[in-house]
This record gives structure tokens, sequence and C-alpha cells, in this order.
């Protein structure tokens, strides 16, 4: 049996999920990038598949593009939001997106970068054990 297709989406979660504002996800709707459907409830809406196409489109944006010196490919460019040193460590936090995420390295490592609230980052995650769960 066949899997039923994912979705529909409303905007504004295609928006969360694209990490763009409602209004760039309309105006995409509007310059045809994904045809618009919608939701049991009659809201705008799109299907998983053309969400899923347009995420790896905006993760292949040249703003986001992976340099070639690394092999990590999990990239989150977001906003330091808070650095906390001590004498050996720090906790840097970001917000990218909709997603909190949280380094720990040398303090080092934090003052080369001069990390501090308000920089932009990107965050590389590489790492053996993902998981994956779906949202309640």
């Amino acid at each position: 049996m066949a899997a039923a297709p994912a979705g529909p989406y409303r905007l504004s979660e295609a928006a969360e999920v694209l990490g763009v504002s409602d209004d760039t996800v309309r105006r995409w709707a509007d310059q045809g990038r994904f045809t618009v459907t919608r939701t049991p409830t009659n809201a705008l809406a799109i299907n998983g598949s053309d969400l899923a196409r347009l995420a790896a489109e905006v993760a292949d944006h040249p703003e986001h593009s992976h340099p070639r010196t690394t092999s990590a490919r999990n990239r989150l460019r977001g906003i330091v939001t808070a650095v906390k040193r001590d004498e050996v460590m720090a906790q840097v936090e970001l917000c990218c997106g909709p997603y909190r995420v949280v380094s720990l390295m040398s303090r080092e490592a934090a003052d080369d970068l001069d990390l501090r609230p308000g920089r932009i980052a990107v965050a590389s995650v590489k790492s053996t054990n993902v998981i994956v769960e779906l949202p309640s």
C-alpha cells in the first residue's frame, strides 16, 4: 500500500520550517514556486513534497552554501543570543530560525571568533547519532 502524501501544511507552518517569513512564502506562492492547495479548514497550504523541495532549495542557496573545508553538512545560520565564559570553556547559544542551538567550546575558540550576542554565526553539526521524531 502506498503511503499518503504528507501535508498539506499551512503557509505559516511552511515559513517556520523554512526559516523565512509568512510573507516570503506567500510571495513564492504568487511567483509560482509551488502549487497552492488548501487544508481541510480551507486555509492556504503547500503539500509536503513541494515543501521538501523548497527546503532543499533554501538550504542550497549561496548564502547558506557549504564551505569546502568541512565535511559537516548540517549547517544552521543564526544569531548568537548568549555567551557564558569561564576560564577554560564557553557556552554559546544561537537562535537559528525557530531552533535554539547550544555549543560548548573552549573559551579561546569563542574569543578568537569574537562570539557575542547579536553576532551572526553558523552552527555546523556533525553527529553519528541524530534522533528524528514527529511533532505532537
